[in-house]
């Protein structure tokens, strides 16, 4: 083979520029923004690895965690609203909060470059090993300490749409291999490649998003009518409670008001079941259900006979020792005759760090840092969790906030109980984010977790989106309610699919994609050295 020219991209300062500015482009791929182009920024980092410089590993994770820094620069900015919200108490932790999130998530970015390096690829196989890195430093993200998948790559396809449906055959994770192979092809036009080299990657590049589109499509077209039978109908509620506002004692009658008013709202078919988003009301839900509360009466008033309400609620309890541990929970109530009565509670399982609880919260306290929630002590977290049948209710898995990020977590509750749900329930304070876009994304990647397990989710927050999604992804307009409206969506419940490929096997499809990495990777190297 005859010698190709070395890669001239500049200096390290402009290549460490350019590794930003890549990161900034594939960030701008998720929502709001929805600019797929800009996952082409892999296949630029894929070439400033290849590059290398004096110490080659040094550089790859510098400038795998440099892009990083500008993937998660766009994808998290909207990390410091929450800080705002009380600003006299935690104002200051904002810019502090947004600079080492960025900082601290893009270190996987610079874990997946220096294994690429490590593993020095050849051929074909260069783009692939590149994506069964990068993959599986982000499912390292998703899992470590308390993980944070928030934006995987794979996830920058519009819920809904026809690449999406890829997620019920191998999941977010699988979607984010496939969606880094692709990205990452167009490197090889810059990269020392032989003619024949450019021509497979790129044919098998070109096929590869034909059929995640085609496949796609298909499945959408091909889906089967509902089948015949009566859906309860959903009351989700959104009251655009401002978190400024939200706890501050002289607000809390005409919140409860408001929530009221909305659930009573006429509709041309009674609702059977109303919800209500996280955290609904100011209040722990033991003391407004009291027997000497007037909340309980008037909520039973609200309620038809036989109408269930679920609702978010802060939830406190007293343990052997007669300390109260507070949870963040759903609790679901039902209209009796007899009254108002519990028939299920969840107890958020994943927490969020720094937001519902600290880590190393004694010396957190001691420097005077305190989680953001606006209770005595952070919450506490539930037990492992499992699908929730509350009686006249449809079993449904509950997702509290932050749980509807990874991918996974349904499929491990119906294992764990041995009954599959009809449904997946998303309650979220998405009021703490403001008018950013965060909620979008959020909205965005909930959904995929309707496609990868063939079950409708239904969202509700206090502020917006609330929607209704069917087990493809989709929220039609008339299904959401948007960032700053009040209203309610009535909707029957959308059917369940039969079990995905994802929800029987869960990451094995995945599994196969980081062997064919690693294996590719093997194997070419040792047809070199024969």
């Amino acid at each position: 083979m005859p010698k190709l020219p070395k890669l001239n991209l500049g200096g390290a300062w402009t290549l460490r520029a350019w590794a930003v500015v890549a990161g900034l482009a594939a960030g701008l791929a998720h929502p709001p923004f929805g600019f797929l182009p800009g996952l082409i920024g892999f296949a630029a980092l894929l070439v400033m690895i290849e590059v290398g410089g004096p110490r080659p590993l040094r550089s790859a994770f510098l400038r795998g965690w440099l892009m990083g820094v500008g993937y998660f620069a766009v994808s998290t900015w909207w990390i410091g609203e929450p800080f705002l919200v009380d600003a006299a108490t935690h104002g200051w932790m904002a810019p502090f909060a947004v600079v080492l999130l960025a900082a601290g998530l893009a270190l996987f970015f610079g874990l997946g470059g220096l294994a690429y390096r490590l593993l020095r690829p050849k051929g074909v196989a260069k783009v692939l090993v590149f994506a069964g890195c990068f993959s599986a430093a982000e499912w390292l993200r998703g899992h470590l300490l308390t993980g944070f998948p928030w934006n995987l790559p794979g996830e920058a396809w519009a819920a809904g749409s026809a690449p999406s449906q890829t997620a019920a055959l191998v999941g977010a994770y699988g979607l984010t291999w496939i969606t880094l192979a692709i990205a990452a092809t167009p490197a090889v036009i810059l990269l020392r490649t032989t003619p024949r080299v450019r021509r497979i990657s790129l044919a098998l590049g070109v096929l590869a998003l034909a059929l995640l589109y085609g496949g796609g499509w298909a499945r959408l077209a091909l889906q089967k009518p509902p089948a015949s039978g009566k859906a309860p109908i959903l009351r989700v509620v959104q009251a655009n409670i401002d978190q400024k506002e939200k706890w501050r004692p002289e607000n809390l009658e005409s919140i409860v008001e408001t929530y009221l008013t909305l659930t009573q709202r006429p509709a041309a078919v009674r609702p059977d079941i109303v919800i209500w988003p996280e955290g609904a009301l100011p209040a722990v839900i033991d003391d407004l259900l009291a027997p000497q509360s007037d909340f309980g009466p008037i909520l039973r008033d609200s309620l038809v006979q036989e109408q269930s309400l679920l609702m978010g609620a802060n939830r406190g309890e007293r343990d052997a020792t007669g300390a109260v541990r507070y949870f963040n929970s759903l609790v679901a109530l039902r209209r009796e005759n007899q009254g108002l009565r519990v028939t299920g509670v969840y107890d958020k399982h994943r927490l969020v760090p720094f937001g519902e609880y600290l880590p190393l919260g004694g010396l957190a306290t001691r420097l005077g840092i305190r989680s953001l929630v606006h209770m005595p002590e952070d919450f506490s977290a539930g037990p492992p969790p499992r699908p929730l049948a509350p009686w006249g209710v449809p079993a449904l898995q509950p997702l509290i906030c932050y749980e509807a990020l990874f991918p996974g977590f349904t499929r491990g509750a119906t294992r764990r109980e041995g009954i599959r749900p009809a449904w997946i329930l998303n309650i979220s304070n998405d009021a703490w984010f403001g008018q950013t876009s965060g909620p979008l994304q959020h909205l965005n990647m909930a959904s995929y977790r309707a496609i990868e397990e063939g079950l409708p989710i239904v969202r509700a927050t206090p502020t917006g989106v609330s929607a209704v999604i069917d087990a493809y992804g989709r929220a039609p307009p008339a299904m959401r309610l948007g960032l700053g409206q009040v209203g309610v969506i009535d909707a029957p419940l959308p059917p369940a699919l039969a079990p995905t490929p994802y929800a029987r096997f869960g990451e094995a499809g995945f599994a196969v994609m980081l062997l064919l990495s690693l294996g590719l990777s093997t194997l070419v190297e040792r047809f070199r050295r024969a």
